[in-house]
């Protein structure tokens, strides 16, 4: 790379926030709209009245967005969106980055430093005096939350048709769901096999809004039982019973020796031929620089935001934590075809 053009990248870098928060204004003004509408290009004043944003609010934002190649010059005096501004307006994945980075993230990361160094997550106070995300997550301002929970299913819920096939191959009659968040698992294991029974272990808040989710569904909300559990709790137990343990994308959320403990809990009572699956999104395991970026970046969102101490593994990382727990890592089966995902089959031989 030469001097200039790092010199360039490095000043992208020290005022990403203001291209980030010029892209979330022309966002949520309309002007990232009109400028794809209009291959031709628009100048200032048209812009200014197509979306009733003034001349000089238009002018900030679009010369901005340009020297970010967000938006790209076409005639003299006349912009539309590049490349990179159709991706921010129209791809998914972009989209729901971003609404979790403005909603959740972008006020606490101001203290992510203070989160390194203190080992917690120093960036939720914005929002509320919790120890985790997790225990306030019920709590969180609407927005926020949509926002937290948009992100969340995105990088699950296309996974889900795949992984259903790996886990019902050897027709589970009861699957322990640790961690199950709002029930999807849940209701698309038991809309997947009408005798499947799965019972969920969560916090209070989460598993409140599992229920609620759940008892609307009559056809399956008498398979779903709850178990209200800190999995943190030295004193907590993961009881005997349970054909599969399922943990989708829920290891991410502990520290390497919280890993090992949850699943010495599951070693400790699990039947022989129990087998435990982890789903997650692995940093060592990803096809496109743009899904390791994003998974790079969700770690500070662990360090800031959820609990300081956590963040996405590589699979070797994990597949170590599995060694050094006594349980043995069988099968390894990667979703690459339409997800982010890896699945983990493990057994207690």
């Amino acid at each position: 790379m030469k001097a200039i053009t790092a010199l360039y990248e490095a000043q992208k870098i020290v005022f990403s926030p203001f291209i980030f928060q010029a892209v979330y204004s022309m966002l949520e003004l309309g002007i990232m709209d009109v400028l794809n509408d209009s291959k031709e290009g628009l100048d200032f004043d048209e812009i200014s009245v197509q979306t009733n944003v003034s001349k000089y609010g238009v002018t900030v934002l679009v010369e901005m967005a340009e020297t970010a190649q967000i938006v790209e010059e076409v005639t003299p005096g006349k912009f539309t969106l590049s490349k990179i501004g159709y991706f921010i307006l129209r791809d998914e994945m972009t989209q729901v980055n971003l609404k979790f980075t403005q909603d959740v993230c972008y006020q606490g990361l101001f203290f992510l430093k203070d989160s390194i160094t203190e080992v917690a997550p120093k960036g939720l106070k914005v929002f509320g005096e919790w120890k985790t995300i997790y225990e306030g997550l019920s709590e969180l301002p609407v927005e926020v939350k949509k926002s937290w929970f948009d992100f969340d299913h995105y990088y699950s819920d296309n996974s889900f048709s795949d992984a259903l096939a790996i886990i019902f191959k050897n027709n589970p009659k009861l699957i322990y769901d640790i961690g199950g968040n709002t029930g999807k698992w849940a209701i698309a294991s038991t809309k997947f096999d009408s005798n499947v029974q799965v019972k969920i272990f969560d916090l209070p808040g989460q598993l409140k809004v599992a229920k609620s989710n759940i008892e609307k569904i009559e056809e399956i909300k008498n398979r779903v039982s709850y178990h209200e559990i800190d999995l943190l709790n030295p004193s907590s137990v993961i009881p005997e019973g349970a054909d599969v343990y399922w943990m989708s994308q829920f290891l991410d959320c502990f520290s390497e020796s919280e890993i090992e403990s949850i699943l010495l809990k599951i070693k400790a009572n699990a039947k022989k031929d129990s087998t435990i699956f982890i789903m997650e999104t692995f940093l060592d395991d990803q096809k496109f620089p743009a899904a390791k970026l994003s998974l790079a970046a969700t770690s500070l969102y662990f360090t800031a935001m959820a609990n300081g101490n956590s963040r996405m593994y590589s699979s070797s990382t994990l597949k170590y934590i599995i060694e050094k727990a006594g349980l043995v890592c069988v099968n390894e089966h990667n979703l690459h075809l339409d997800s982010f995902h890896t699945i983990l089959e493990v057994k207690l031989f």
